[in-house]
C-alpha cells in the first residue's frame, strides 16, 4: 500500500549524442582505465574581490563584538512580576505638549481621561508589565533628579519651533549620572503648509538627534491633537516600542537603593503642632523600592531636604498589582479599571493603602434604599463592599463627634471611663484611688476578672458571699455608675444596652475558664523539676509538701475562710500558715523527705555512688579499664571530604554504591520519587556545568580564539543565573519575614518610610509637581572630606571658571555648593594651583562635600536661581580619589639682592628675614633673572637678619636679581551648602546660595577694587653702553687680515675721486643732448597720458558709485527684513522662556 501511495517522479533524460554524450563516453572511459588527469582550478572557489571579502568579514567580527559584554550584576528582580514599574519621564521644555503626551498614554493603557496629571502616574501595560510616568518640571534640580532615576526618557521637542537650550542641558545632566534609554517625540507637526518643508525639517532634525544621542535612536512623529489628545495610531506605535524595550542596570542605581515617592502623608500628632506649629514633622513616604535593597537602619537622603534616617520600614499592599501566573489572586473590591491605574497626586483612585488601614474614598457615591425601590427581592444584589457603602450613607455626625461622647469600660464591673469628663474628676478620682491600699486594688481588679469570667452565677453568688471590701467597692461602682449615667446621654445609653445583651448572651466557652487556668497553672507546677530535691531531698522545715494530718489541721482553721477564697482570683500568700494546696500534698505514710537517701551511703565498689563517680570532672575520663578489657579503640565510618572518599571501622575503603539512594527511596510514593530524581539529576547536571565553566575560563587566555571568549560569556551568563536562583531558593516561599530580615526590603516592593525630624517647611511649601525621591546612602557616603576630580569647563559655557568662586555640585543624590580648588598635574606629580580652567582641556579640582565612590560622576552649575540666558550646566568631571589632605601647591618665588660679590661667592641679603628661615633653605637652587644657577650655602652674621652667602655657576653682577622658587600648600576652604530646594516657597529660587564677588559687584555697582601693585606698567631700562672690546697688539698681530679689527678714521676732507671734475667731448655731448631729448619728449606723454587716465577714472568712479547706492539700498531692505524676522524669533523665544520659568 506505502509503495501504491508514493509518489513517483520522471527521471532526468541523459544525453545520448553530441558534444556532451562524447565528452562523458570520454571521461568515463578515462576514469576507467585509470588515464583521468583530476584538474584543480585553485580560483574556481576562490573570492572574486579579495579586499571587500576581508571588508566583511571585519565588518562581521566588529558587529559580534559590539554585541558581546561582560554581563553587571544586575540587581532587578528575575521576575517580571516582582520588579518595580521602570520609571517614564517625559522631558522637554514648556509648550511642547508633555502633559497631552501623558494623557494620550493613560488614555491608551486604562481608558482614563485624566484631566491634571500631577507627580507618578503608574499604569498597567499588560498582563505583566507596568510603567510609571511622570513629567519633569523645567527647573535644574527637578531635571537632575529625573536624570538620576529615570529608566526611559521620552524627550518631547517642538518641531516646528526646533531644539531647544533644555533639551541638551538635560541630555548633559543623563550622560554625567548614568545614560538611560531616550527616545525622541517630535510634535507640532501639523503646523507645517508644505510636505516639503514637514520632510526637510524631519531630516535635519533626525540627524540632530543621532548626534546628541547615537546613530538609529528611536523617533516618533505626533502630528496633531483630537479632544486634547494625539492621535491614537500614532500613540498605539509609541506604547507598542515601550512594551518591548529593555532596561541595562546603570552602575549607580546597581548599588544605591532609592524610592520614588508617590505620595506623603504629615503623621505628626495634632498636639505637637498645635504647640508650636513650626516643630519638626514625622512624615510617610509611599513608593516603589528601586535599586538594590532598602534595609533598616540605613542613612538616607531625601533630595533637596538634606540627610536622615529611616525611624521604621514596612512593606504595604501593592496599589497596582499585575496578575502573577504563579499566585493568581484576584481583587474582587476593585473593579478592572482601578487596578490599571494608581495616581495618587492626580486625584485618581479611590483607594489607598496606609500600614494599619485602607482609606476609601466614597465620592458623591449615593444608594437608593432598597425600601425604596419597587423592585423583586434578590439574595446577591449587593456584595458585601456595596452593603458597607451604603451603610455609610446614613451617617449623620462624623466619629471625631461620636468620641466627644462615647465612653470606654475596660472590665465589666470596673467604672466606665468618658471622653468628656472633667479634669477635676480625674484629679479627684487619682487621688482617691492613691489612699487605697494595693491590697484592696488587687482585691477588686480579682473581683472583676472573676466576675467576667465566670458570667452571672458567679456574679449572683457573689452577691450573698462577697467580703466588706468588695461589698463596699461594688456599691461605688454602681454609684458611679449611676452618677454618670445621667450625663452620656444617647451614646451612655447605647453603651449600658450593649453591656446588658453581653450579659445575657452568655458564651459556652467562657464558663468555666478560670477553672482551666487554674489546671494549667498547677500542671505546669508539677512539671517542674527541682534538681536539687532530687539529689539531696527535701527538708521538714523547707519542704513545701503537705501532709493528710497537717491538712486536716489547717482545713478546720480556715473553714471560715473558704468560700472567699475560692471567689478570689489573685490570693495573698501568708508566710505564717502553709499553702492549703493538693498539687503539693505529699501521700499517706511517706517521710517528709521525699526520696530516700539508705541506697546512696552504702560504700563498695558497686555501690551507687561508685557506679556514676566517673561522670562528674574528678573522674577517670581516660577509659583504661575499658581499652584493657575491650581490647583496641573502635571507630565509627567517616569520610574524607578532600578527597571524596568513605572509610569503614578499620580504615578499609567503601565504594560508591546505590545503597544509599536505594535506603533513601524506600517507601516513597510514584510522585515523591520522580521529586528525588529529578532533584538528583539537577544536582548532577549542576555540577557538570561548573566543572565545565571552570574549564571554559581557563581557555580565555589563548588570544584570538574567539569561540573560547563566546564561551566564556555564556558560562559567566549562566553563573549569574544560577547565583540568583540560589538566591531565591535560600529562604523559600514561607519564610518572607526573615529574608526581609536579612536582605531587606527587595526592588519592586510598596513600602512605607517613616522619617522623623523633618522641617516643617517641606509640609508647608511642598509642590507635587516637583520629583521627591529618597535615596540611601552608603556608611561611606555619609562622611565629609576632600574630594578630588577629574574637572573640564563645559565647551558650550560662555566664560572660564575662576578658582574659590563657589559652584553648586550634583554627585550622586546630592545638590549642595562648596568652593573648588584648580590643580594641574605636572610630570613630577606635583598639583599646581590654578587660577583659572583651562580652555578644551581638563584640570583637577579639589573641593570639599560629602564623599562619593571614584568613577562617580560630576556636574557643576554655576546659578540655579534667575533668568540665566545661555547654556546654565558650567562644568562635568569624575571623581578620582577621597583624601583628608589636600596636595595642591602654589608657587611662590623668594626675591633678592647681592650685596658683595667675590668671584662665584656672593651676599645675598633681603630674601629671607632670620638665620633660621635660612637654616631651612640650606642648599636650595636659586638663580638670578640672567640665567646664571646657584646655591644657598650659610648664613652670614653681618648685614641685616636673613643674609647668606650662595655659590653660582659664574660671576654675577650688583644688579643682577636673585629668586628662589617654592611651593606652598593651599588650603582648601571648608564649605558645604546643601541645596534645600524643597524647603523654599518658590523652590530653588527661594533658596539661598553664596554669590560671586563678580556677581555682588554688579548686583550692588560697587567699583571693582584695584591694586596698584597689580597694573602692569611699561618698563623702562637705561641703555648700557659697553667699553670697547680691546685686543692687545702682540694678539692681533697674530690674526689672520679678515678677523683682524680695521678701523677708518673719519676724513676731515674730500677724497679725490669725490672732488676730480668730468671733461666730455663733442660726440659725447651729442649723445648726452639727444638723451636729454628724448626723456623730455618720453615725460611729455606720460604726463598726457597720466592726466587722460585720471578723467577715465574719475567717470567711472561716478558710475560705480551709482552702481553702489542702487547696491547699498537693495542690501539695507534686505537686511532691515531678515532683522525683523530674527528680532520676532528672538522675542518669541524670550516670552516662551518667561512662560515657562
Amino acid at each position: 500500500m506505502a509503495d501504491v501511495d508514493q509518489q513517483v517522479n520522471r527521471g532526468h533524460k541523459s544525453t545520448k549524442s553530441g558534444r556532451g554524450a562524447r565528452e562523458k563516453k570520454k571521461t568515463k572511459k578515462d576514469k576507467k582505465d585509470g588515464n583521468l588527469k583530476e584538474r584543480h582550478n585553485s580560483r574556481a572557489f576562490s573570492v572574486a574581490n579579495v579586499v571587500r571579502t576581508q571588508r566583511n568579514l571585519q565588518r562581521n567580527a566588529d558587529r559580534a563584538q559590539k554585541k558581546e559584554y561582560v554581563p553587571l550584576n544586575d540587581r532587578r528582580a528575575a521576575r517580571v512580576e516582582e520588579a518595580p514599574p521602570p520609571l517614564v519621564a517625559v522631558v522637554g521644555p514648556p509648550g511642547v505638549g508633555k502633559s497631552t503626551l501623558i494623557r494620550s498614554l493613560v488614555k491608551i493603557y486604562t481608558n482614563h481621561n485624566l484631566t491634571n496629571p500631577t507627580g507618578p502616574i503608574t499604569v498597567c501595560t499588560s498582563k505583566t508589565k507596568r510603567i510609571t510616568l511622570l513629567e519633569c518640571p523645567n527647573t535644574p534640580t527637578a531635571m537632575l533628579d529625573v536624570a538620576k532615576t529615570a529608566d526611559l526618557v521620552l524627550l518631547c521637542v517642538d518641531a516646528k519651533f526646533g531644539f531647544e537650550m533644555e533639551s541638551f542641558e538635560f541630555l548633559n545632566m543623563m550622560q554625567t549620572h548614568g545614560f538611560p534609554k531616550v527616545m525622541g517625540v517630535f510634535t507640532h507637526l501639523d503646523q507645517f503648509r508644505t510636505m516639503k518643508n514637514l520632510r526637510k525639517t524631519k531630516k535635519l532634525l533626525k540627524h540632530r538627534f543621532w548626534t546628541e544621542i547615537y546613530d538609529g535612536a528611536k523617533m516618533f512623529y505626533f502630528s496633531g491633537c483630537v479632544n486634547g489628545k494625539y492621535l491614537k495610531h500614532e500613540v498605539k506605535q509609541l506604547t507598542l516600542l515601550l512594551s518591548r524595550v529593555k532596561y541595562r542596570p546603570l552602575v549607580w542605581r546597581n548599588t544605591h537603593p532609592y524610592v520614588v515617592v508617590d505620595r506623603h502623608e504629615d503623621i505628626t500628632h495634632p498636639s505637637k503642632i498645635e504647640e508650636d506649629e513650626k516643630c519638626e514633622r514625622s512624615v510617610a513616604f509611599y513608593g516603589y523600592v528601586r535599586g538594590t535593597n532598602l534595609k533598616e537602619g540605613m542613612k538616607v537622603h531625601l533630595i533637596g531636604v538634606g540627610d536622615y534616617g529611616m525611624a521604621e520600614v514596612s512593606a504595604l499592599p501593592d496599589p497596582c498589582p499585575v496578575v502573577d501566573k504563579e499566585k493568581e489572586q484576584k481583587v474582587s473590591t476593585l473593579n478592572n479599571k482601578d487596578t490599571k491605574l494608581y495616581a495618587p497626586l492626580s486625584n485618581v483612585g479611590a483607594v489607598q493603602f496606609d500600614k494599619d488601614a485602607v482609606y476609601i474614598d466614597i465620592g458623591r457615591a449615593n444608594y437608593t434604599k432598597k425600601e425604596n425601590l419597587d423592585l423583586p427581592k434578590k439574595d446577591d444584589e449587593k456584595g458585601s463592599g456595596d452593603e458597607d457603602a451604603s451603610s455609610l450613607q446614613d451617617v449623620k455626625d462624623g466619629v471625631d463627634q461620636k468620641m466627644k461622647y462615647s465612653s470606654l469600660r475596660l472590665f465589666k464591673g470596673s467604672k466606665a471611663v468618658e471622653a468628656g469628663e472633667d479634669e477635676e474628676e480625674n484629679d479627684h478620682s487619682m487621688h482617691k484611688s492613691q489612699k487605697r491600699r494595693p491590697v484592696d486594688d488587687a482585691f477588686e481588679l480579682a473581683n472583676s476578672f472573676r466576675r467576667r469570667f465566670d458570667g452571672d452565677d458567679v456574679e449572683d453568688e457573689n452577691s450573698g458571699s462577697d467580703s466588706e471590701s468588695s461589698d463596699d467597692d461594688s456599691t461605688e461602682s454602681e454609684r458611679d455608675d449611676d452618677d454618670d449615667g445621667d450625663n452620656d446621654s444617647a451614646s451612655g445609653d447605647y453603651s449600658k444596652n450593649s453591656h446588658d445583651d453581653m450579659a445575657e448572651e452568655k458564651q459556652t466557652w467562657k464558663t468555666s475558664i478560670a477553672q482551666q487556668a487554674a489546671a494549667n497553672y498547677l500542671r505546669r507546677e508539677r512539671s517542674i523539676t527541682n534538681l536539687q530535691q532530687l539529689v539531696y531531698g527535701t527538708s521538714e522545715t523547707n519542704s513545701n509538701f503537705v501532709s493528710d494530718e497537717e491538712e486536716n489541721d489547717l482545713g478546720k482553721d480556715d473553714s471560715d475562710d473558704e468560700d472567699d477564697s475560692d471567689e478570689e482570683f489573685f490570693t495573698l500568700r501568708n508566710k505564717s500558715k502553709q499553702t492549703n494546696d493538693s498539687s503539693r500534698r505529699m501521700p499517706s505514710g511517706t517521710s517528709s523527705v521525699a526520696f530516700g537517701v539508705e541506697a546512696w551511703l552504702e560504700e563498695g565498689d558497686n555501690c551507687l555512688i561508685e557506679s556514676i563517680r566517673d561522670k562528674f570532672v574528678t573522674g577517670n575520663w581516660g577509659g583504661d579499664d575499658e581499652n584493657e578489657e575491650g581490647g583496641a579503640e573502635e571507630f565509627d565510618d567517616f569520610e574524607d571530604l578532600e578527597a571524596g572518599e568513605k572509610y569503614g571501622p578499620n580504615g578499609e575503603v567503601i565504594e560508591d554504591s546505590d545503597d544509599d539512594d536505594e535506603a533513601a527511596t524506600a517507601g516513597m510514593t510514584d510522585a515523591e520519587l520522580r521529586e528525588f530524581n529529578a532533584k538528583k539529576k539537577a544536582a548532577q547536571k549542576s555540577g557538570f556545568d561548573d566543572d565545565y565553566d571552570e574549564s571554559k575560563k581557563g581557555n580565555v587566555g589563548k588570544p584570538g580564539d574567539e569561540q573560547a571568549e563566546n564561551e566564556y560569556v555564556e558560562a559567566l551568563k549562566r553563573e549569574k543565573e544560577a547565583r540568583l536562583k540560589r538566591n531565591e531558593e535560600e529562604f523559600g516561599a514561607d519564610g518572607e519575614t526573615s529574608r526581609l530580615r536579612y536582605e531587606g526590603f527587595r526592588q519592586g516592593i510598596y513600602c512605607r518610610v517613616r522619617i522623623d525630624g523633618i522641617p516643617s517647611e517641606f509640609v508647608e511649601n511642598f509642590d507635587p509637581t516637583m520629583p521627591l525621591v529618597i535615596g540611601g546612602l552608603t556608611p561611606q557616603e555619609t562622611e565629609r572630606g576632600l574630594v578630588r576630580c577629574r574637572f573640564k569647563k563645559h565647551r558650550w559655557h560662555k566664560k572660564i571658571l575662576k578658582c574659590n568662586d563657589p559652584l553648586v555640585f550634583s554627585i550622586g543624590w546630592r545638590r549642595f555648593q562648596s568652593i573648588p580648588v584648580f590643580s594641574t598635574e605636572d610630570q613630577n606629580g606635583r598639583y599646581r594651583y590654578l587660577k583659572y580652567t583651562p580652555e578644551h582641556m581638563h584640570c583637577q579640582a579639589t573641593f570639599y562635600g560629602p564623599q562619593a565612590p571614584p568613577n562617580t560622576g560630576i556636574l557643576a552649575i554655576q546659578r540655579l536661581t534667575g533668568n540665566i540666558p545661555g547654556f546654565r550646566i558650567s562644568a562635568t568631571g569624575v571623581v578620582l580619589e577621597l583624601d583628608a589632605s589636600s596636595k595642591v601647591v602654589k608657587k611662590l618665588k623668594l626675591v633678592g639682592t647681592p650685596t658683595k660679590i667675590y668671584k662665584n661667592t656672593a651676599f645675598i641679603s633681603g630674601m629671607f628675614n632670620s638665620d633660621l628661615e635660612v637654616s631651612r633653605f640650606e642648599g636650595a637652587s636659586i638663580r638670578t633673572v640672567s640665567g646664571i644657577r646657584g646655591q644657598v650655602k650659610k648664613s652670614i652674621r653681618e648685614g641685616q637678619p636673613g643674609s647668606f652667602r650662595a655659590t653660582f655657576e659664574d660671576k654675577i653682577l650688583l644688579s643682577d636679581i636673585v629668586f628662589c622658587r617654592t611651593w606652598v600648600p593651599v588650603e582648601i576652604k571648608k564649605y558645604y551648602n546643601p541645596v534645600t530646594s524643597l524647603l523654599c516657597g518658590n523652590g530653588a529660587e527661594g533658596w539661598r546660595a553664596m554669590k560671586p564677588k563678580a556677581q555682588l559687584h554688579v548686583e550692588t555697582e560697587t567699583p571693582i577694587e584695584v591694586n596698584p601693585d597689580s597694573i602692569y606698567k611699561p618698563i623702562e631700562r637705561k641703555e648700557r653702553k659697553f667699553n670697547k672690546f680691546h685686543v692687545p697688539k702682540s694678539i692681533e698681530s697674530a690674526l689672520p687680515f679678515k678677523s683682524k679689527h680695521k678701523d677708518e678714521t673719519k676724513r676731515k676732507k674730500k677724497s679725490y675721486a669725490s672732488k676730480r671734475a668730468v671733461v666730455m667731448d663733442a660726440a659725447e655731448k651729442k649723445k648726452y643732448t639727444f638723451l636729454q631729448a628724448v626723456n623730455t619728449i618720453r615725460n611729455e606723454k606720460k604726463a598726457k597720458r597720466k592726466e587722460k587716465n585720471a578723467e577715465r577714472r574719475l567717470v567711472k568712479l561716478k558710475e560705480q558709485a551709482k552702481k553702489d547706492e542702487k547696491l547699498d539700498a537693495a542690501r539695507r531692505a534686505r537686511k532691515r527684513q531678515q532683522h525683523r524676522a530674527d528680532g520676532k524669533l528672538a522675542a518669541a523665544r524670550e516670552r516662551k522662556r518667561l512662560r515657562g520659568s
